[in-house]
């Protein structure tokens, strides 16, 4: 679809005179979107100049998050810790699990000897005393080894949050395009939601034209009439634009535009995509429309 509209562009693109009479009126506009601060913090840099064209998620400025940077480091060095914690705990209860069925062993052998009265019943209490302590040591080399996972588990889980904001200290853009308007400095300090810079995709505009409801037939979504912008004293530039959207009701029509009917003609609002690849087209520019008969 982008390549064929491109194609259909660079066909129509011609200079007509001012002799046709359009069927709408309109002014371009874009998306425009406001970059603000996501941390908070003096700005240390912001590489954006008025009229630079930026790509999507390139990183163009930096919050001072030095504070940030060594919680992050502290509370990774006790992550760590708790890492190597957890590892020696699982060594440990190795270590027991190994004696404790050494001693299960012993216990039973015991137990069959006593039976037997071939040992003596202190011995096999001995025997079956070592079992237990055994067999509780383990249970609590469990409940150790849960505390420092759960331990270890929240600290990565303060590291992730520590990261989101890092991330957040890097100002990017959401959007590629140009930019509109700066409204900070480097050495500000701004907090979240502070307004960074505006920024509108240009390569393509999109005109915003109101027609009356007998015009509206000759309208259908995907669609491609004739806008037409002045191209010098007495000549338009007319250029292929696609109908994107149509409003689903009337209103009346807006105080700066003037079409051919009346003022208290209720007109649809609609929505026609343009290429501007050239760059030739502004926001704000006024534009008009001439409908397939």
């Amino acid at each position: 679809m982008t390549r064929v509209f491109v194609a259909i562009t660079a066909l129509g693109a011609v200079v007509a005179c001012r002799g046709d009479a359009p069927d709408a009126y309109g002014r371009f506009e874009a998306t425009e979107v406001t970059i603000a601060a996501e941390a908070s913090g003096r700005l240390l840099s912001l590489d954006v100049e008025e009229g630079a064209r930026l790509e999507a998620g390139r990183v163009v400025g930096h919050i001072d998050t030095a504070g940030l940077a060594f919680q992050r480091a502290e509370v990774a060095a006790r992550r760590n810790a708790a890492r190597a914690r957890a590892r020696e705990v699982e060594a440990t209860l190795a270590s027991l699990a190994g004696q404790r069925t050494i001693a299960e062993r012993e216990r039973n052998r015991m137990t069959r000897l006593v039976e037997a009265s071939a040992a003596t019943a202190q011995q096999g209490d001995r025997a079956t005393r070592d079992a237990d302590v055994l067999r509780d040591q383990e249970t609590g080399a469990r409940a150790a080894r849960e505390t420092v996972e759960q331990e270890a588990q929240a600290l990565a889980a303060q590291l992730a949050v520590l990261d989101d904001r890092l991330r957040r200290s890097r100002v990017t853009s959401a959007i590629g395009g140009t930019v509109l308007t700066r409204y900070v400095e480097a050495g500000e300090y701004v907090q979240p939601g502070t307004p960074l810079f505006k920024v509108a995709a240009l390569d393509t505009l999109v005109l915003r034209a109101y027609v009356s409801e007998a015009q509206l037939g000759r309208l259908a979504l995907g669609q491609v009439v004739t806008v037409r912008v002045d191209a010098g004293p007495d000549s338009l530039l007319a250029l292929p634009g696609r109908v994107s959207w149509i409003a689903g009701a009337a209103e009346y029509t807006p105080t700066p535009i003037q079409t051919r009917d009346e003022r208290v003609t209720q007109v649809y609002a609609v929505k026609i995509v343009v290429p501007n690849g050239d760059g030739r087209l502004r926001i704000g520019m006024p534009g008009d429309v001439v409908l397939p008969q």
